[in-house]
C-alpha cells in the first residue's frame, strides 16, 4: 500500500463532525475533555488513545472503540514502516531453533 492510510482525525473531521455540523468545542463538552484534545486530534497532531476511543464510540454509536483503535493502529504502522529501518534487521525466530540453547 503505497498511500497512507488516513489519521483517525480526519475521519473524525470529514465523516463525523462536518457533516453532523458539530464543533470541536461542542464534541469536547460532550467527551468531557478539553477542546484543545479534540484540536489535537483533528488536526493530526495527537493520536487516539484507548480512552478516547471509548469516548468518540459513545458520542458516535455507529463507530466502535475497535474502530478508532484500528484507525491509529493502522495510521501508526504504516508511518513507522517506512520511517525507520531497526526493524527490518531483525532475522526470524522461525525454523532456529537449533540455534536457540
Amino acid at each position: 500500500m503505497n498511500r497512507p492510510p488516513a489519521h483517525p482525525g480526519r475521519i473524525l473531521k470529514n465523516l463525523y463532525l462536518s457533516p453532523l455540523g458539530v464543533s470541536n468545542t461542542r464534541l469536547a463538552e460532550t467527551l468531557g475533555v478539553s477542546r484543545k484534545a479534540i484540536s489535537s486530534i483533528v488536526n493530526e497532531h495527537k493520536s487516539v488513545t484507548p480512552e478516547m476511543a471509548l469516548r468518540l464510540s459513545r458520542a458516535f454509536p455507529n463507530s466502535s472503540p475497535e474502530f478508532w483503535l484500528n484507525l491509529q493502529r493502522n495510521y501508526d504502522l504504516w508511518h513507522t514502516a517506512r520511517n525507520t529501518q531497526g526493524w527490518q534487521q531483525i532475522p526470524s525466530l522461525v525454523g532456529a531453533s537449533a540455534d536457540l540453547p
